[in-house]
């Protein structure tokens, strides 16, 4: 599918991008579009690959000229640039709104200005049932892409819904970690906070599977471990802090919610098991090639499908952090 094909990241330095980037070159394209604003990321990124079919590009999503020349000949879109962190969208929603749905759109319109083949898009558990700025951006944004599917007979566009990535950018675990390096407390917002954890490696097969199996329009959810965030720092405090650290209990935060959603109650009834890993989502409306595609799957069969609903215990939460490399 991707062999001698023209591809382009946005947000493409961050740890998303990096994985797929890594993920991507086994297949052979003929280019690899790196679109991203952060000079000295691009600059790192392109020492550590060394690879002819890397292209770096600077730009910003928000520019839409910029979008709309990174994707001339371009044959497949992942849409990874996003602002992310919700307390900063929170103080800021007026640039999580210029990244996240202006954005969003101006990879729309130079998609199918290019006739780019498919666009796959990255959202997140927080965009399902939304009560912060954040969520609500990327909820906006999904819907677009959703959207926009019925807008082009040629470039097809699809989502894919993930949670906590351990051990990205700015993340909780490596956050953790080096509070307890330091031999600092802990920062908990609540005892029965519960979140999805996934790996980067997952993640980016979540991603890949999308690309390769949709038709457009459908949302795409792994099905994935959570557990409870004070379990998860106690792991962690029993491998690497001294006796010298605690779990310092602050309150939850503007926007934070106890538990996520990766599925909603409006969302389960056409929602269907895609193998033994994933769900697929289908669009309100379906058209005869989803029929025809996801017709013999099985009905997920939930509610809903929120993190509070299958814990992991603390020997679990030990094999997921060594599995993803996290517990040396």
């Amino acid at each position: 599918m991707f062999k001698d094909s023209t591809l382009l990241i946005t947000g493409g330095t961050g740890s998303w991008g990096q994985e797929l980037t890594r993920k991507l070159l086994p297949f052979q394209p003929k280019e690899i579009r790196i679109f991203s604003r952060n000079e000295f990321a691009q600059v790192h990124m392109q020492r550590t690959f060394d690879h002819p079919a890397l292209r770096f590009i600077i730009g910003d999503v928000r520019d839409q000229e910029a979008v709309m020349e990174a994707c001339r000949g371009v044959d497949y879109v992942f849409h990874l640039a996003a602002l992310k962190h919700v307390p900063v969208c929170e103080l800021q929603p007026d640039e999580a709104l210029k990244t996240n749905v202006i954005g969003t759109e101006n990879v729309i319109r130079a998609s199918i200005r290019h006739e780019v083949q498919k666009v796959i898009d990255v959202s997140t558990d927080k965009a399902v049932d939304p009560i912060n700025f954040y969520g609500m951006t990327k909820a906006f944004a999904e819907r677009l892409m959703i959207r926009a599917n019925a807008l082009s007979d040629k470039t097809r566009f699809v989502c894919v819904r993930g949670g906590n990535v351990l051990g990205t950018q700015g993340s909780v675990v490596p956050y953790f970690k080096a509070l307890l390096g330091q031999k600092k407390d802990i920062p908990l917002t609540s005892h029965e906070m519960t979140r999805f954890f996934l790996t980067i490696s997952e993640a980016i097969d979540l991603l890949l599977k999308a690309s390769v199996d949709s038709v457009g329009g459908e949302i795409f959810v792994m099905k994935m471990k959570a557990c409870q965030i004070d379990h998860l720092a106690e792991v962690l405090m029993e491998r690497f802090s001294d006796g010298s650290s605690r779990l310092m209990e602050t309150g939850i935060r503007p926007g934070e919610k106890l538990h996520e959603v990766l599925v909603s109650s409006y969302e389960a009834g056409r929602t269907y098991q895609f193998g033994q890993q994933y769900y697929v989502i289908l669009p309100e409306d379906p058209t005869e090639l989803h029929i025809q595609k996801y017709a013999a799957l099985a009905k997920a069969g939930f509610p809903h499908y929120h993190s509070n609903l299958s814990i992991l215990s603390k020997d679990e939460i030990a094999a997921m952090l060594r599995d993803g490399g996290f517990y040396d």
